[in-house]
């Protein structure tokens, strides 16, 4: 065996699994998609495609059905009605489609949902070591990679109650990149910070979308959503009410629905 021989980068993407991959641009297709809780109608056919390499904005009143709708993409909400396509799989009842689908989606929430016992370090290795089966050196690679990404190397030993919630929640989206997906979600990811730890956070996005990371991210954050999106998306009672690039959704809004929440929240 020659041991001089290069060995691979296990920071580096890894390579396609599967020809739909090169072969679809669209990452993410709802189709027809209607989901109920009990009485309430929470998503009015849904339709809508990302492309790959796009950042979807999704925003509008609470309520809306916004967060329900990210939820879909990797079925942690099922529907009643309708098709969800991710990176060429469909999202069925099958178990095996929907771990497949999981590997390769990331999702931040609002609240950091880390694993209190375990350090920064263990939280980011855990799921490349179980899920896709890296050996612990490999993952702590990655995870120390994606702990420098987002600037906080040097709290790998810390747990999370030692560290501030902008921290926190870097390591919430450092760990959703040890997996090295192909998506990222992120629902409402500063809701629950305080304003000064917002831009931390906000900044560590910005970065992943110049790098050319397919994202949707629901958010109230308007000046992120002008730095990054490619298109916007507002969403009120259940419905996509309007779809549109940034410059003609802030300046020339085609909806009324969308030039009153764009009254309240911008000023």
């Amino acid at each position: 065996m020659d041991n001089d021989a290069p060995k691979a980068d296990p920071t580096a993407a890894a390579p396609a699994r599967d020809i739909r991959t090169t072969r679809n641009p669209i990452a993410v297709d709802m189709t027809g998609v209607n989901k109920w809780f009990g009485p309430f109608h929470v998503l009015r056919d849904i339709n809508l495609q990302v492309k790959r390499g796009e950042r979807i904005v999704i925003c509008g009143p609470s309520g809306g059905g916004k967060s329900t709708l990210l939820r879909c993409v990797n079925r942690i909400e099922d529907w009643q009605q309708g098709r969800v396509v991710v990176d060429g799989v469909e999202l069925t009842e099958d178990l095996k489609s929907i771990d497949e689908v999981r590997r390769e989606v990331g999702m931040v929430f609002q609240q950091f949902n880390l694993f209190p016992h375990l350090s920064v370090l263990d939280n980011c290795t855990l799921a490349p070591m179980w899920v896709r089966g890296m050996p612990r050196k490999d993952a702590e690679t990655i995870a120390h990679h994606y702990l420098e990404r987002v600037r906080i190397p040097e709290q790998a030993k810390k747990y999370p109650a030692q560290l501030s919630g902008g921290q926190q929640q870097r390591v919430a989206i450092a760990r959703a990149l040890c997996m090295q997906p192909k998506i990222m979600l992120f629902d409402e990811p500063t809701s629950a910070l305080d304003p000064e730890m917002v831009k931390e956070v906000l900044d560590t996005m910005v970065a992943l979308a110049i790098d050319g990371m397919t994202m949707m991210v629901v958010t109230h954050e308007m000046g992120f959503a002008r730095q990054v999106a490619t298109r916007m998306v507002l969403m009120a009672e259940g419905q996509i009410i309007e779809v549109n690039e940034p410059v003609p959704f802030f300046t020339n809004p085609r909806h009324e629905r969308t030039k009153a929440f764009l009254s309240q929240i911008l000023h």
